[in-house]
C-alpha cells in the first residue's frame, strides 16, 4: 500500500468526521451513525498502515 492508500484512509476518516459533525448539527442519527462508521474504518485503516510501516522499517 502506497501514498495512495494512506490519503484514502485519511480522506475516508475526514469525511466521516464531517458527516458526524452535520448529523449532529442537524439531528440526524443516521449520519451521525454512518460519520462514526466511516471514521472509525478509516481510523483503523491507518492504524494498520502504520504497524506495516513499523515492520518494514525495522527489516
Amino acid at each position: 500500500m502506497g501514498a495512495d492508500d494512506k490519503i484514502s484512509n485519511k480522506a475516508e476518516e475526514l469525511k466521516g468526521r464531517a458527516k458526524e459533525a452535520l448529523g449532529d448539527a442537524t439531528d440526524n442519527e443516521q449520519w451521525q451513525a454512518e460519520g462514526r462508521a466511516e471514521r472509525a474504518k478509516g481510523s483503523l485503516k491507518q492504524a494498520g498502515e502504520k504497524v506495516k510501516d513499523a515492520f518494514r522499517s525495522d527489516k
